[in-house]
């Protein structure tokens, strides 16, 4: 079966489309290296398939390109956030966060998300429908066009939940990682998970070695029932033996990101749950303050505060790093900035 979108298609999908259309086996691996190694703009930069067999290809695939409705860069440190329009309308955002060991990344997996985590802007409109491995990919290509270098991280942490997506966020990082394609290392990716329990067990099974991020945002299944509607379906305890297991098979360490809510989860009784909680297990620990948008009312913690949970953690033997905000001028909230192109009629291709 044909695939119309192109950027999602497999070497595998490239050679049944060339031996429909009646052409050699070689042409697929052509077609396949414009995609995902050169990262060809359109069917039409592919100069050494015949002009005949590229008409062919533009009636059969669906090659239109993400448009950029929105580029700032952060005057703070330099990242960069980009919300593009899809075909049919919907706006995603990507974001390029700069760093010593290199770029990275964080892609968006869905338009929206149904997940409703309160302190989070992607999940305010709900979710409007599942991203396509391309159109995953499209954000990466478009930012290495941007910036005319080579993305070498990846995170799957942008609006939506990557395992709500499950196959074509698998067929994604199949093809990213494909030796004759993108290349990118399975080590070099991250995936982040509110914790969707069978999800999990599925992913460690994929035979993937990418880093396994929860986001766990609580110690205590009271206090993230409050914040994260998943936790009434999976129990904390479940979320984290099958982190536990995703750790035993692949040998992949895995890391909790913690956002920390001015007198909701930031205090010292929390820390200390979370240190008895995580004691023994090996994992990393994010901690970041939330990023404030308007319509929650939540604080970010203070910066005394983030110091203080990242001291008694240590106390139980816990690697912990207090994130960085990046982009804190550019709108850097997950959701805030396609809200804001969304509700912006007059939004058509900017940069700014």
């Amino acid at each position: 079966m044909m695939l119309s979108d192109l950027r999602s298609m497999t070497l595998a999908d490239c050679r049944e489309l060339m031996k429909t259309l009646g052409e050699k086996d070689y042409r697929a691996e052509q077609l396949f290296s414009w995609i995902h190694e050169k990262r060809a703009a359109s069917i039409d930069d592919m100069t050494n398939l015949s002009k005949a067999l590229r008409g062919q290809l533009k009636e059969n695939l669906d090659d239109t390109p993400l448009v950029t409705v929105r580029h700032l860069v952060s005057k703070l440190d330099g990242t960069e956030k980009f919300a593009f329009r899809l075909p049919d309308g919907n706006v995603i955002e990507t974001v390029l966060m700069k760093y010593e060991h290199g770029d990275s990344v964080c892609i968006s997996s869905q338009a929206g998300c149904r997940m409703g985590c309160a302190f989070c802007a992607s999940t305010l409109r709900g979710l409007v429908r599942n991203l396509t491995p391309g159109e995953m990919l499209s954000q990466i290509y478009a930012v290495s066009a941007s910036t005319g270098k080579k993305v070498s991280n990846v995170v799957i942490m942008g609006t939506g939940e990557p395992l709500d997506n499950y196959d074509n966020v698998i067929r994604f990082l199949r093809l990213i990682t494909d030796p004759k394609g993108y290349d990118l290392s399975a080590r070099s990716i991250t995936l982040s998970t509110c914790g969707l329990v069978p999800a999990i067990h599925r992913l460690s099974e994929e035979g993937l070695p990418i880093t396994l991020a929860i986001s766990l945002h609580a110690p205590d299944d009271f206090t993230r029932r409050q914040i994260m509607p998943i936790a009434k379906r999976y129990a904390i305890d479940e979320v984290l033996e099958a982190a536990d297991a995703y750790f035993k098979v692949t040998g992949r360490r895995v890391t909790c990101e913690y956002s920390l809510i001015a007198g909701v989860n930031d205090s010292e009784d929390h820390a200390h749950a979370l240190g008895r909680l995580l004691r023994g297990r090996g994992y990393h620990v994010n901690l970041i303050s939330v990023n404030p948008i308007r319509e929650r009312n939540y604080r970010e913690s203070a910066v005394s505060s983030v110091a203080a949970f990242k001291k008694i953690l240590e106390k139980y033997h816990i690697n912990v790093t207090i994130r960085k905000k990046l982009g804190a001028d550019i709108d850097s909230a997950c959701g805030q900035l396609r809200l804001e192109v969304a509700e912006d009629p007059a939004a058509k291709s900017e940069e700014t």
